[in-house]
């Protein structure tokens, strides 16, 4: 009877996985627990899912809290691409897409630098990987629709102002030079003319004519 050797398993290649949260704003970050804690477990519990794999999550945190998800200006996001220039991260894993990004744009510029460097994206409730390309094709559809609808709600308050323009109010924000606000006015209350101050820029102005 001839005995049979089994085949030695595979080394499995580490898989560095770097956990990135956001949250858009400030409240709730006192707490002890928190939005940013929340989507760091379930990531972290993800990774853990895929050990057999050889992924492994870093102990490093990423964490943008109360930084909007339009742009790329977040010292958490620096740090992360930071350490994917150095090499240190092969797989980014986030809770949702739109807490990487809700622009379009800055989410292709982004994954085209973790293609770059040979990194892989992870969504975990949407339960997509970059790493296939059907993955990618429907990270792209979501994406597309998080983009549409930043979109509509800043369309909705454009609208908005213009409404209150065309009814004769004031929109907010510095009055125009020559106007002032109506003593305990709100944020709809039609300016009035300054003639006092403009009186007295223009007696100033004439005093140093004078002089001259």
């Amino acid at each position: 009877m001839t005995n049979t050797i089994p085949a030695r398993r595979a080394t499995v290649r580490l898989v560095r996985c770097a956990v990135y949260t956001r949250k858009s704003t400030e409240e709730g970050l006192e707490q002890e627990f928190n939005s940013l804690d929340a989507q760091r477990d379930a990531g972290e519990a993800y990774v853990r899912s895929q050990s057999g794999e050889g992924w492994v999550a870093l102990p490093d945190r990423y964490d943008d809290g109360g930084f909007t998800g339009g742009n790329t200006d977040r010292p958490g996001l620096r740090r992360l691409m930071a350490d994917i220039e150095a090499g240190r991260i092969d797989c980014v894993v986030v809770y949702k897409v739109d807490r990487l990004s809700r622009s379009l744009l800055d989410f292709a510029q982004l994954m085209q630098r973790f293609e770059q460097k040979g990194v892989s994206f992870v969504s975990v409730t949407q339960q997509l990987n970059t790493a296939s390309s059907m993955g990618r094709l429907v990270l792209n559809v979501l994406l597309s629709f998080a983009q549409f609808e930043r979109e509509i709600v800043g369309e909705r308050t454009r609208d908005k102002i213009a409404a209150t323009r065309r009814k004769g109010k004031w929109g907010g924000g510095r009055p125009v030079l020559g106007y002032d606000r109506e003593p305990g006015g709100s944020s709809s209350t039609r300016t009035r003319p300054s003639g006092s101050a403009t009186s007295s820029s223009c007696t100033s102005c004439t005093g140093r004519s004078s002089r001259w």
